[in-house]
């Protein structure tokens, strides 16, 4: 499982390479109809994306037996209604749901019964748990740990003492534990990505890391049907003190180099001390709001 490459990376990569403006209203359009099919079967959809959702059919309205007919019926009428392709996942739970419908990507069906699970899970590397990103990978690792097995033999309490509170979430997840309910029409608030330096440094040598987590940050930001207004860049010193700065223009950053630019800029109203050293960087998107067709229309790609 893999994040998507930011645009600039690659036109970096390959300069050659054509890019095509992307049409948000109708991709707009085209999720719109996608989620009238969903309510066919239910009203329990909470959505992640203008392509993604979790669906709750536990009580569906079509009376069918079993989630994967569901989603078997729902997949064949996205393909003959829409002419679109759609990949599902069907699992006792999100968390599981979510790995299931990467599983067999771009077009197909992948069920987990609950009595799968733990055998499912095992030889899974531990990257695959939500959150583990490069830093607790890195963490696990150290202490032995590469697969969803290897982190299931390890008490809570011994994760609880590397991680703090996520240690109990890594213990469940392990176990394929995940409950939290699908919550309809959740609005995303804001979207941020940080990263703490290997060693503290001053204000003036962090522009490298704030352009590569504003490109993250547009790169997700690309899956919302909303925009946001509002740019954020934090910052955490030496002394663990978090310092904020914020932007908030007429119209949101249309593109990766505006929000790239506008990070770099709220670092210029960071007046620190001469020996200030940070240890942390992240760039945030907040303050969202649904698309305006009669707005300037973001670019995808750059």
């Amino acid at each position: 499982m893999r994040s998507a490459m930011p645009t600039v990376r690659a036109e970096r990569l390959c300069p050659e390479a054509i890019f095509v403006p992307p049409d948000f209203a109708r991709y707009k359009e085209a999720s719109r109809a996608a989620r009238e099919i969903f309510h066919r079967h239910t009203d329990l959809i909470e959505p992640l994306s203008l392509d993604e959702a979790y669906l709750d059919v536990t009580k569906n309205k079509t009376g069918l037996p079993t989630a994967t007919r569901v989603a078997r019926m729902i997949r064949e009428q996205i393909r003959k209604e829409l002419h679109l392709t759609a990949s599902a996942g069907v699992a006792p739970n999100k968390f599981l749901a979510k790995i299931a419908s990467d599983w067999r990507k771009p077009d197909g069906l992948f069920v987990i019964q609950p009595e799968e699970v733990e055998t499912f899970l095992a030889p899974l590397s531990a990257e695959r748990i939500p959150g583990v990103g490069k830093v607790t990978e890195k963490r696990l690792e150290e202490i032995g740990i590469k697969t969803v097995g290897d982190l299931r033999a390890l008490e809570a309490t011994v994760l609880v003492a590397r991680f703090g509170r996520y240690g109990i979430r890594l213990y469940e997840l392990a176990r394929g534990i995940d409950n939290g309910a699908v919550v309809s029409d959740r609005p995303t608030k804001s979207i941020s990505a940080e990263d703490t330096f290997e060693r503290d440094i001053p204000l003036e040598g962090m522009e490298p890391m704030i352009r590569r987590l504003a490109e993250k940050v547009w790169s997700a930001s690309r899956k919302e049907s909303r925009i946001a207004r509002t740019v954020v860049l934090k910052l955490k010193t030496s002394e663990f003190t978090i310092l904020t700065r914020s932007h908030t223009a007429g119209s949101p950053p249309s593109s990766c180099e505006e929000l790239t630019s506008i990070a770099l800029s709220l670092r210029e109203r960071v007046n620190p001390r001469t020996d200030q050293r940070f240890r942390l960087v992240g760039v945030g998107l907040s303050n969202f709001r649904e698309f305006d067709e009669t707005s300037a229309r973001p670019v995808l790609f750059n």
